[in-house]
């Protein structure tokens, strides 16, 4: 967290927090940090899947599906195949 006092808007901080929120099961926690993950960097296709999955404990489906579709944009326009495959994987799981 000092180095969230530093650079409050550091990504990769942000991520990590979130991170700590989602192993924990502190959904609410997680998909808030998540969330500001891609308020500073809205390109993060990983920040996509995991607060997809962190919606998906607080059972708020919907919303998940709309971010991994949203993620999935995302990983295509940067060809980050790995993302968009795992993004895709976890969507078809979601929908039925």
């Amino acid at each position: 967290m000092e180095m969230l006092k530093q650079d409050p808007n550091d990504s990769f901080c942000l991520y990590g927090v979130a991170q700590e929120h989602a192993k924990i099961g502190d959904c609410t926690e997680a998909i808030a940090w998540f969330e500001r993950v891609l308020t500073v960097e809205p390109n993060h296709a990983y920040a996509h899947f995991h607060l997809a999955k962190a919606l998906e404990h607080a059972e708020h489906i919907p919303r998940a599906i709309e971010i991994l579709r949203r993620g999935l944009v995302v990983s295509r326009a940067s060809n980050d195949t790995k993302a968009t495959n795992e993004l895709a994987g976890y969507l078809d799981e979601l929908t039925p």
